[in-house]
C-alpha cells in the first residue's frame, strides 16, 4: 500500500489489492524477476519481484518517481497473510492452524520474526522474517503490525482496510495472536524530479539463528 500523506490518496504498487485505477500501467515478465509499472498524477512507482536463488527469500522492491513540482510524503506498508503451515494442512484447517504461529519483533534492524509452534515432532520447524530496506532517509519511525483484525479494523478488507483508508498508526505490537500478519510501514520523503526505493524482504529457514542470519 501507498499513501500519500497531504492528500490522503491511497494506491497498490500493482493493481491489487486496492484496485485503485492508474493513469498508466504495463507489467512485464523475465526469467529473473517481474516488474510492474504504473503511473498516478506525477507519481511514478515501479514494483521489482525477484526470488533469490541462493537462500530462501524474497525481495519487493517499491521505486516512487516524482515528476512534479513538489516534494511529497509518501508511506509505503507492506502486507502478508501467514500460514508457516503445510499447504494441505492450511487448505484443510486455516484457522485451526494460524493458532500456533507466534511473532516477535526486532529492534536492530527493524525486523518481524515469525515461527509456528511445533505442535508434534512430525511438524517441520520453520522460521520467517520481513523486513523493509530504505535506500536513504527515511522520515518516520518505522511502524509494524501482527494482528489482522487490528490492521483491517471492525468491517474492514484488504481492498480498503482501517489502517490504510483511516491514515491510523499500526500498533507495533508483537506476539500470538488469532490470525496473524507481517506488516511493515516507512515514511519517505520523494523530492520533484528525484526518485526513492524501499525494498520489502521476506526470508525463510529452519531455525531462529539462520533466519535472523538471513535477515542481517
Amino acid at each position: 500500500f501507498l499513501r500519500d500523506v497531504e492528500s490522503g490518496l491511497v494506491w497498490s504498487a500493482g493493481y491489487q489489492p486496492t484496485t485503485a485505477e492508474p493513469d498508466d500501467y504495463t507489467a512485464s515478465f523475465s526469467e529473473d524477476r517481474a516488474e510492474l509499472v504504473r503511473r498516478d498524477d506525477n507519481l511514478t512507482t515501479t514494483l521489482e519481484l525477484i526470488v533469490s536463488p541462493e537462500d530462501n527469500a524474497e525481495v519487493r522492491r517499491v521505486s516512487i518517481t516524482n515528476h512534479g513540482v513538489r516534494a511529497r510524503e509518501i508511506e509505503l506498508t507492506s502486507y502478508a497473510e501467514l500460514a508457516l503451515a503445510r499447504q494441505a494442512d492450511d487448505m484443510a484447517h486455516p484457522v485451526f492452524a494460524k493458532l500456533f504461529v507466534q511473532t516477535e519483533f526486532l529492534s536492530h534492524p527493524c525486523a518481524i520474526l515469525a515461527t509456528r509452534r511445533r505442535r508434534s515432532d512430525d511438524d517441520p520447524a520453520i522460521w520467517a522474517a520481513h523486513v523493509a530496506v530504505v535506500e536513504g532517509a527515511s522520515t518516520a519511525d518505522v511502524q509494524f503490525e501482527t494482528d489482522r483484525a487490528r490492521f483491517l479494523g471492525r468491517g474492514g478488507t484488504i481492498r480498503n482496510p482501517d489502517a490504510i483508508a483511516e491514515g491510523w498508526p499500526l500498533s507495533n505490537t508483537a506476539g500470538p495472536v488469532l490470525d496473524p500478519i507481517f506488516s511493515i510501514r516507512r515514511r519517505v520523503r520523494v523530492p520533484r524530479g528525484a526518485t526513492v526505493h524501499v525494498a520489502f524482504w521476506t526470508v525463510v529457514a529452519e531455525t531462529r539463528d539462520e533466519v535472523a542470519e538471513l535477515v542481517e
